[in-house]
């Protein structure tokens, strides 16, 4: 691989903890790069990083920035108050977002981006098994640790960068993709995008920078995407019509998901074999925090933990644990920004009706400031006026002491972007 995929050798990252920050920490470190790092709290990503040696503080101060750091690569939630990005224009060290950074090697590279509102976490860790499995070497950067290869990152020889690709901030514009793979499109991150509308200008221009010699990959029975490839210069190719392929993971969304890595592998590798695809999509074990099973409660109730802070991400998820379920479906849900859950509060109240109690956590804010127009107990109320019995309660204590009444038969569910996996981890430890 070429060493230089970016000039400074001494990188300090703020926000390391991320999952797109310490693949990319861990990327940069391969390549001879010296990285130091700090976040606010410690997460499972930080296992790798703290092997690799990479020195990491837990908590943002001046003093953290090495005195040789050449660049600073933030993550989107330390903001231009941070201490350590005041620090760094302090001293005059330059400072790219995550995407930034990534933008620049992706320049350098066979680059494939797998953006879309649903799904890209699990695509790009199925195409990332297919191409390792079918000899392209690719290196790749997960939104989440996949469990295969028990890592965000791989590490390959050739020049093939598999890349999760964000629509926040139009961040998908920063990369320089060969293959663009969209699964979908549905009005989020309502804090940036006022409308579906503003979030399709952002696909189109996303597919107007595929080259003539790229492909883009998609649904074309999708009527929000078919109107936006009208400019398209690359090649379109329709995941639809890949067949159906036997899966360890559960789902419909899930094939639709095998579908797309599927036909982004055949346009990589045009003379992969159909039974490279098949074994490897079959032995594809999974990325955390998707319907990842956890284990059984005292109480002799099944755990699950799941992603899932869209409603329609939600709704289709407890629509495949009903199917699983002998007992009643327990749901503690973390409700992730006060935007999304104010601005499509409509659609979180009937996407829990496979559910037979909810448990509302306090909004995770994440990058907001509560403004009081929305609450846990705002989205409960509105939850079971469709009939849905949804209770909101203060802390995570409070939600491990409800959820104990589920018993053998029954299905423990955690649900959301924020941090409300622990509650699973919890539940099970207590077994």
């Amino acid at each position: 691989m070429n060493v230089n995929i970016i000039a400074p050798k001494k990188i300090h990252f703020i926000g390391i903890a991320g999952v797109g920050m310490s693949a990319l920490a861990q990327l940069m470190t391969d390549e001879g790069i010296r990285i130091t790092g700090s976040d606010s709290t410690w997460f499972p990503t930080l296992k790798t990083i703290e092997r690799l040696g990479i020195p990491v503080t837990i908590g943002y101060k001046a003093e953290n920035i090495p005195r040789d750091t050449e660049l600073v690569v933030h993550t989107d939630a330390a903001y231009v108050d941070n201490v350590e990005r005041i620090e760094a224009r302090r001293r005059g060290v330059p400072q790219q977002s995550y995407f930034e950074a990534l933008g620049k090697i992706s320049t350098r590279k066979r680059t494939v981006a797998v953006a879309g509102t649903h799904g890209k976490t699990t695509t790009t860790g199925m195409l990332a098994r297919i191409l390792r499995d079918g000899g392209a070497s690719p290196t790749a950067i997960v939104g989440s640790i996949v469990k295969d290869f028990d890592s965000n990152y791989i590490l390959g020889t050739s020049d093939l960068l598999i890349v999760e690709a964000c629509e926040y901030r139009d961040h998908l514009l920063e990369l320089s993709p060969q293959v663009l793979i969209i699964t979908n499109l549905e009005w989020d991150h309502t804090d940036w995008f006022p409308s579906l509308e503003a979030l399709k200008k952002t696909f189109q221009r996303a597919i107007e920078c595929v080259p003539e010699n790229g492909v883009i990959i998609t649904d074309l029975s999708n009527k929000d995407i078919v109107p936006l490839l009208t400019s398209a210069k690359g090649r379109v190719v329709d995941y639809m019509s890949e067949p159906t392929y036997k899966l360890n993971l559960q789902g419909e969304f899930n094939q639709m998901n095998a579908r797309a890595a599927a036909t982004a592998a055949r346009a990589i590798l045009p003379h992969i074999s159909d039974a490279t695809i098949i074994e490897s999509l079959a032995a594809f074990q999974g990325t955390w925090r998707r319907f990842e099973y956890k284990g059984v409660t005292a109480r002799g109730a099944d755990v699950y933990d799941d992603y899932a802070h869209h409603p329609t991400a939600i709704r289709v998820t407890l629509k495949t644990l009903r199917t699983k379920a002998k007992g009643k479906i327990f749901i503690a849900f973390h409700p992730h920004l006060y935007s999304r859950t104010r601005d499509l509060l409509g659609e979180f109240a009937t996407s829990f009706s496979d559910a037979d109690r909810v448990f509302i956590a306090p909004i995770y804010a994440a990058r907001e400031v509560d403004d009081g127009t929305i609450s846990n107990e705002m989205l409960a109320e509105h939850i079971r006026a469709t009939g849905t019995d949804a209770t909101a309660l203060d802390s995570f204590d409070a939600i491990e002491r409800a959820l104990n009444e589920a018993g053998t038969g029954d299905i423990i569910m955690t649900m959301g972007a924020g941090d409300i996996y622990k509650v699973a981890d919890a539940l099970v430890a207590w077994k």
